[in-house]
């Protein structure tokens, strides 16, 4: 049983799912760790809010994103959704359909048509998964940054430095998730509570640093 899983697993179209899901799982596990920052990759569909990239470019992502309705989420978790999904449904594919195919040259017809389909069907999924999840995470706008400046937060991530971090600010018994930074080296870790004293509209991010001990 264990060995026809296996072979499953390893056979084409799956394997090219199985190596894709094997980095997705290493990607969450290092942000998982504080070591990347979720969010850090993620693909805002507000052009002018990066305006360091190209915008031929990021215009053309932008587009399919949104034509796609893969928008409103991290773009990561969007990846991690496409991986996840395209690779159920070529493991399935391959254990009830490709399996009674008879001859090797058909096989691999018939995986590359599973491919194609597997990651149309992919998109379709994970686009009806990621609409409910876009009330999650919203994002605060310039409106109530200034306002922030002078509270205390908690941090998120496992470091804060000059490149990631992020922390959480209590609203009216609601919480603002935020990004955040702080010049290297630095105590901050997370759970640690930190002040923010400074916010940069170029970056979208606040200066933190560390509280000190009661």
């Amino acid at each position: 049983m264990f060995a026809s899983l296996l072979g499953a697993v390893s056979a084409f179209p799956t394997a090219i799912y199985t190596v894709l899901l094997g980095v997705v799982l290493v990607y969450w596990l290092m942000a998982m760790l504080g070591m990347v920052d979720f969010e850090s990759s993620g693909i805002d569909v507000a052009i002018d809010a990066h305006a360091d990239a190209s915008v031929d470019d990021l215009g053309t992502i932008a587009s399919y994103v949104v034509a796609f309705g893969l928008h409103g989420v991290p773009f990561s978790i969007v990846v991690s959704l496409l991986v996840l999904v395209g690779w159920t449904l070529s493991f399935l594919a391959g254990v009830t359909l490709l399996a009674w195919v008879p001859t090797d040259i058909l096989r691999w017809a018939a995986g590359a048509v599973v491919l194609v389909v597997t990651a149309a069907l992919s998109v379709v999924i994970t686009a009806r998964i990621v609409r409910p999840l876009r009330g999650l995470f919203v994002h605060h706008t310039a409106q109530s940054n200034a306002s922030l400046v002078g509270q205390t937060c908690k941090v998120l991530t496992g470091v804060v430095d000059e490149r990631q971090g992020r922390a959480e600010v209590a609203q009216r018994g609601a919480s603002i998730n935020i990004r955040v930074w702080s010049p290297s080296p630095n105590t901050l870790k997370r759970g640690d509570a930190a002040l923010i004293t400074e916010y940069d509209p170029g970056s979208h991010r606040y200066l933190v640093v560390p509280l000190p001990p009661a």
